[in-house]
């Protein structure tokens, strides 16, 4: 039985597809019909037998009408494509099992590399099984024109992003792009073909609001920088509309976030105003964020006294005891993500004797799933043991940076990690260092 080989399985490099390891996380069926059609040519009736999914049923899922929410059917759909069950948040298939047996492990694979290569696919499962769940949701977004809505539906759609604001934990811009600008328009399409109150109405504006700031977010990570900058000015505009004074700092944030580097001085006037935008009465979590951006703007502009004054701000913030809710976006703002912003603002200051320990410390508890951010993290870490002369350490860091950027879908790691390895290339006399710059190689 699982020797077996059905006709519908999916050749690997249509699942390494950025748009497919997109809709599988998302639990997007009918994309991931569409492109088995499309791109490796094989048919909707052979997919219906092997699924045991009516012909008809296939083809409106595939023009993005219903969706697949009932586990035996995910699994069914996964034993058909061959879909390993850990793109849709299943455990291991079956026939995975007997494939990996009937394998010799690699020569040089040692159990350190196997359990964690176990725990970053255990974190990916656990991660993309969230998102899918998502679209268990009612299908909001498709209502009939003029179709009146009511005021349960905003926060139904908040549940939604939030959900799928989780593949940015473990993917890259260029994989969730799609998907988080197809979230926002859909939603810019609701609004426009359907009737509400007021009241609902600034919901959606809020709700509008976050899902532009996670595309602008996406498009920024996979370098569409004019994309992006639209975006935070469309949840700017939205925001303002809902009277949403913490989402609209937010977005002022990450505009400031993208200047900074172009027009630092334009950059740190935008991260003043959204401190101000958001209000002493934002939430802590909403508050230690804009000061932290803050304090980035102060550091790469060359400023020390700010820097440290914007980064105390953002830790009595978080010190506060409110039961004030935090909102979904801010609420992976905590302690030591603010030891991180801080080594980075130092690492930006040329200070490395208070950036180093910092980083050190508040990497050493950051998990390895996040593999993106932990590269970028580890790039800050490597410039200041750089600055600091110790060229064997920052090689190795950056080599450590490499290893955890390679597949993603971003382009800021890499990006990241070019001045270091342009000033490590001065030392390529030294072993590490020659290891790192052959692993820096396109």
């Amino acid at each position: 039985m699982t020797g077996y080989v059905p006709p519908t399985a999916l050749p690997r490099g249509l699942l390494d597809h950025a748009e497919m390891r997109a809709a599988l996380a998302a639990h997007d069926f009918g994309t991931v019909f569409r492109l088995a059609r499309s791109e490796a040519g094989i048919s909707y009736s052979k997919i219906a037998a092997e699924c045991d999914i009516k012909p008809e049923r296939i083809g409106a899922l595939a023009r993005g009408i219903g969706s697949v929410t009932t586990f035996e059917k995910v699994t069914r759909i996964a034993d058909a494509l061959r879909i390993p069950g850990g793109l849709l948040g299943l455990a291991p298939r079956e026939w995975e099992v007997s494939a990996r047996r009937a394998l010799p492990a690699p020569a040089d694979a040692t159990a350190t590399d196997r359990e964690g290569d176990e725990v970053r696919r255990r974190g990916f499962f656990k991660t993309s099984a969230g998102a899918g769940l998502a679209v268990a949701l009612p299908d909001l977004t498709r209502p009939h024109t003029g179709r009146r809505i009511g005021s349960e539906v905003p926060g139904q759609l908040r549940e939604r992003t939030a959900r799928l604001r989780r593949l940015d934990d473990v993917l890259g811009g260029g994989d969730t792009y799609r998907v988080y600008v197809g979230e926002y328009q859909a939603t810019k399409s609701l609004m426009h073909d359907s009737a509400y109150s007021e009241e609902t109405g600034r919901a959606l504006f809020s709700v509008l609001a976050e899902q532009a700031q996670q595309a602008g977010w996406a498009a920024f990570d996979c370098g569409k920088h004019a994309t992006a900058r639209g975006l935070y000015e469309a949840s700017h505009e939205a925001a303002t509309e809902a009277r949403d004074r913490a989402l609209a700092g937010n977005a002022l944030a990450f505009l400031s976030y993208q200047r900074v580097n172009g027009d630092r001085r334009a950059g740190i006037e935008t991260a003043t105003r959204s401190c101000a935008t958001a209000g002493p009465d934002a939430p802590p979590g909403v508050r230690a964020l804009l000061h932290e951006r803050l304090a980035w703007a102060y550091a790469v502009a060359g400023l020390a006294t700010e820097t440290e004054r914007a980064l105390d701000s953002a830790a009595s913030a978080l010190a506060e005891v409110d039961d004030t809710p935090q909102p979904d976006w801010a609420a992976w703002v905590d302690h030591n993500e603010l030891q991180i912003m801080s080594g980075r603002c130092w690492t930006e200051l040329r200070r490395p004797l208070r950036a180093v320990p910092v980083l050190e410390s508040a990497l050493a508890a950051y998990d390895d799933t996040h593999a993106r951010d932990k590269s970028l993290y580890l790039s800050w870490l490597a410039d200041s043991y750089l600055t600091a002369g110790e060229v064997e350490q920052s090689a190795q860091v950056a080599g450590r940076a490499l290893d955890f950027c390679a597949g993603v879908a971003s382009v800021r790691p890499r990006e990241r990690l070019a001045p270091v390895v342009q000033r490590l290339a001065k030392h390529r006399d030294v072993p590490v260092v020659a290891e790192t710059l052959e692993k820096a190689r396109p």
